[in-house]
């Protein structure tokens, strides 16, 4: 079977724009939740998210013109590519554009992009609706754009699967290189939902926490107060590449990709499986997959999502998966400190997880003050950064419609 390396690493995030600063922002446990400031959330039951401060997509992107012409979820999708593009050398362009793809995958897309377009057609008329309203909303037009943008003429696709959106495309994208159909691949995850409508939609579901006189405190995976997930947006990119394309272009790998194991609850419309059963499965065949040895595996990058059900349900499986070796197995859960990224959520995970591999370090869950008493028995990581050598890591994404996904990753 076909080594796939890592070689390349991009990410917009709340809490820091570029691997740098990102880094920096996971050790310090900084949380990126405050009040909204990108639309009037004044009338709105929930008025906290993870918001990107101080974008600039002009540092990273094509003149003005073009970034007029992409949604905010894919200004963030093109970013985070070009700096892992940039740290992959592919811009030497050597490689074969026909053995190299995207799969930068999606849970909403150009909602933001959708909702304005909406209102200025009410407004103003169809005849005010912008002719680029199509090719700025679909989800999988940053897909297309980076593949235009450095000349990729291999798969190029979106994976759309709600939260596991972002891991899907991961996954996806190291099985087209394991069977031999690709040597390069971009993938990963993007979003901007953070619009009048969407919050409105999950907050009517219940779904998001209300704590919006302490927006810092509101996401806190495991901790018995948590009372639901907190929005944010971003995006996580990543190159992986054959162990023989590496070697070729004298790249250098970062980390492995072991292992991916994709699921179906086939259970509820947003709810999880009570006992985790699709993802105790999804991480089972993440860990088969190249048979790789169990007791190695002594991280797990959790969904994490802060919700009542969805942690226990989580911890249920990671618990079945690990058994009696559960104790060496430190979880921590990065939608802690930015919100939940919806379609980027397991691509920045990805991110996160891999700075974390190779800086030797585990971050915080922040906001972990009272451990949920069925959680108790976990290392979770509450609060403070600590030192710890990674082996092998799993990260988690699990998305409405009872989409999982599991992926992987081991030191080189």
């Amino acid at each position: 079977m076909k080594r796939v390396f890592v070689t390349g690493l991009g990410v917009v995030s709340p809490i820091g724009i570029g691997i740098d600063n990102f880094t920096e922002g996971l050790r310090q446990g900084k949380s990126g939740v405050s009040n909204i400031a990108g639309f009037d959330a004044s009338r709105h039951t929930v008025q906290i998210a993870g918001e990107i401060k101080n974008f600039d997509p002009e540092q990273y992107m094509l003149n003005k013109k073009e970034i007029r012409r992409h949604d905010r979820y894919s200004q963030f999708a093109m970013s985070a590519a070009a700096m892992a593009v940039e740290q992959a050398g592919l811009k030497e362009k050597n490689f074969d554009p026909f053995r190299a793809g995207v799969t930068v995958s999606t849970g909403i897309g150009g909602i933001h992009t959708f909702e304005t377009e909406y209102d200025t057609c009410l407004a103003g008329g169809p005849h005010r609706v912008s002719p680029f309203l199509v090719p700025m909303m679909i989800c999988n037009i940053s897909a297309g754009c980076i593949a235009m943008e450095y000349g990729l003429n291999g798969p190029n696709f979106c994976i759309v699967s709600a939260c596991a959106s972002g891991l899907h495309g991961i996954g996806e994208a190291f099985l087209k290189i394991v069977h031999d159909e690709c040597d390069i691949m971009i993938c990963g995850g993007a979003e901007a939902a953070i619009t009048p409508l969407t919050v409105a939609g999950f907050a009517k579901m219940k779904a998001l926490s209300t704590r919006n006189d302490a927006p810092e405190k509101a996401s806190r995976p495991f901790d018995k107060d948590r009372d639901g997930f907190v929005m944010g947006e971003g995006s996580g990119v990543l190159v992986i590449e054959s162990e023989e394309s590496a070697r070729r272009r004298g790249a250098t790998p970062l980390v492995e990709i072991k292992g991916y194991g994709a699921t179906a609850d086939a259970h509820h419309l947003t709810a999880p499986h009570p006992e985790g059963e699709g993802g105790y499965r999804a991480m089972t065949k993440a860990i088969n997959f190249a048979n790789f040895p169990i007791d190695r595996v002594n991280y797990v990058n959790a969904h994490g999502t802060s919700t009542p059900i969805g942690d226990l349900a989580e911890m249920k499986a990671v618990r079945r998966v690990f058994g009696d070796k559960i104790g060496n197995v430190t979880i921590n859960s990065t939608k802690s400190m930015i919100g939940h990224l919806l379609g980027a959520a397991g691509a920045v995970g990805s991110v996160a997880t891999i700075v974390q591999m190779l800086n030797g370090f585990i971050h915080p869950t922040i906001n972990l003050d009272n451990i949920d008493p069925e959680l108790s028995d976990l290392n979770l990581t509450p609060n403070v950064a600590r030192d710890h050598q990674i082996d092998g890591a799993i990260v988690n994404s699990f998305g409405f419609g009872g989409q999982n996904a599991s992926v992987l990753f081991c030191k080189p």
